[in-house]
């Protein structure tokens, strides 16, 4: 069933200063980085403070390491780097719960906490995802990202959310000489790393593309290959409305989603799991997609001449 109000129409455009900053988005998070560089040093400062030198030095090698990367990424789009700077970013949010538990003074978290948060918020916003994946497109394709399935969503959250604070954590236990317990988180963030960022660049190579032949959706994560359509088989594009009986390719994620039918029947296949080791094909006549700016892709296809309704 499709978690999509009963709508056919594309929603109307956002306020022209509202759409000016989320084309913003991507300078908006190379600013608040700098700040958080320029501005949050003080707070990290404070909480090493009395710690012995090799505490000193690896909080501040660590800090201007994970700096350095992610505004490395923030400064060169692709698709790459959306994940350099979506994995991150969000590091200098665990970085500032760290140093509150040190006791920083108020200020100082603030001048760190604040810009990490605009940092984060711009990173994770619709249209910055939309400008970076664009970034790595071939010839005249257009690239819109889709919504993250509500479980692999869910799932890529929790495990962030035990690999960041080991991150942080593991290299100043070991150079506070807590060998234990920094030698476990260590290992912990050095295989998180290892294992999950595949998993979570994955998320960052799901599009729906607009090309001059027609669309093309290409989901590594629900789709066991990339099913592409040409426009002569494509019957018209539209909002969902609630009661579709469409297949559901998108995860399944919340919000809008984009239905498409199509003129004859198409065969696509799930991704591989422990459970069906080969997909599974289904044949279909009409599928959901749900890209993270639905109105947005259903204008570009209608310049397109594909046929929107």
């Amino acid at each position: 069933m499709s978690t999509t109000p009963e709508r056919r129409s594309a929603p109307d455009s956002a306020p022209r200063w509202l759409d000016a900053v989320a084309r913003s988005t991507p300078w908006i998070a190379r600013a608040g980085w700098i700040l958080v560089a320029v501005l949050g040093g003080a707070a990290v400062d404070a909480a090493v403070g009395g710690r012995s030198s090799a505490v000193a030095w690896t909080a501040a090698i660590g800090g201007w390491a994970v700096w350095g990367a992610v505004a490395l990424a923030l400064a060169i789009a692709s698709v790459r780097s959306l994940t350099a700077v979506r994995v991150g970013a969000p590091i200098s949010l665990i970085a500032a719960a760290a140093v509150a538990i040190a006791g920083v003074p108020a200020t100082d978290l603030l001048l760190l906490g604040l810009p990490a948060l605009v940092t984060v918020g711009a990173t994770m916003a619709a249209e910055f995802g939309r400008q970076f994946v664009q970034a790595s497109a071939y010839g005249d394709e257009e690239r819109f990202p889709l919504r993250l399935p509500v479980p692999t969503g869910a799932a890529a959250i929790v495990t962030w959310a035990v690999w960041a604070p080991s991150l942080v954590a593991g290299p100043l236990l070991l150079a506070a000489e807590s060998w234990i317990a920094g030698g476990a988180l260590s290992v912990i963030a050095g295989a998180g790393l290892i294992l999950l960022g595949p998993r979570w660049h994955r998320l960052s190579t799901r599009w729906f593309v607009l090309v001059p032949a027609g669309i093309v959706l290409h989901d590594p994560v629900v789709l066991a290959d990339t099913l592409p359509l040409r426009t002569a088989q494509i019957a018209h594009l539209a909002l969902a409305p609630a009661d579709t009986q469409a297949a559901d390719l998108t995860g399944p994620a919340s919000g809008y989603a984009i239905e498409v039918a199509t003129t004859e029947s198409i065969t696509t296949v799930f991704a591989f799991t422990p459970a069906e080791p080969n997909g599974r094909a289904i044949h279909l006549t009409a599928f959901l997609a749900a890209p993270s700016r639905p109105g947005a892709a259903l204008r570009a296809a209608r310049r397109r001449g594909l046929p929107v309704r």
